[in-house]
């Protein structure tokens, strides 16, 4: 497995990749079909009286879905380590699941005559939510912070591609990539759909069908 380290405002010491390469045969254990780690350490200095840190992001790439992991620390070594750790549960996390995927197979069921779906928790937008967004109610600081309709709610926005999969390839890439919830189009209806993380290997679903917009001035 290819090896990248790259380091932001830190010099990379040697003794730094001697570590990665000790740690690097744990995680082709866990990942055998991985091609590349990226490894990126950035250092940040605060004026503020706030101790600096190093921030470590691990990036594994291959045959499927990226992997990521990060961690901060006062100590690179000690990021790296937690870095690491958090990457090897994902991971675990992963084959456990494809695992009791193969022994109790249980996924979303589609029945083409309802349009419903079966074995996964799914709760459409309320007509309130999809409203608010419409019509700009919930905020987003654009910087005219010192207007009379100022509020200190933030909503930091991001825009991704959007990427047609199926319910349980949802799941598995959430697993992999460590976060709680997963943004992509159902396959099987063609609507904007969230996979969000419950307890154990629950899982559930949020989807919006797809309608006319409402009018302007609609109550």
């Amino acid at each position: 497995m290819e090896t990248s380290i790259v380091g932001v405002g830190v010099s990379v010491s040697d003794r730094f990749r001697g570590v990665v390469d000790e740690k690097v045969p744990r995680i082709e254990q866990l990942a055998p079909r991985a091609q590349r780690l990226d490894i990126k350490v950035t250092h940040r200095a605060y004026h503020n009286g706030r101790v600096e840190d190093e921030t470590v992001e691990l990036t594994l790439t291959g045959k499927g879905p990226i992997v990521r992991a990060e961690a901060v620390d006062g100590d690179k070594f000690a990021a790296l380590d937690m870095a690491v750790d958090k990457l090897a549960e994902q991971l675990r996390r992963a084959k456990d699941k494809r695992i009791d995927a193969r022994k109790h197979p249980r996924g979303a069921k589609l029945d083409k005559e309802s349009g419903s779906l079966q074995g996964v928790d799914v709760q459409p937008a309320s007509v309130e939510v999809l409203r608010a967004v419409r019509t700009g109610e919930i905020p987003i600081i654009t910087g005219n912070e010192d207007e009379e309709d100022y509020t200190p709610v933030v909503i930091r926005t991001k825009e991704f591609g959007p990427e047609w999969m199926t319910v349980e390839d949802a799941v598995d890439r959430m697993e992999l990539v460590g976060h709680d919830f997963f943004l992509f189009i159902d396959a099987r209806t063609d609507h904007p759909s969230v996979v969000y993380r419950r307890k154990g290997w629950d899982y559930g679903v949020i989807s919006l069908t797809t309608q006319a917009a409402p009018e302007v001035g609609a109550a």
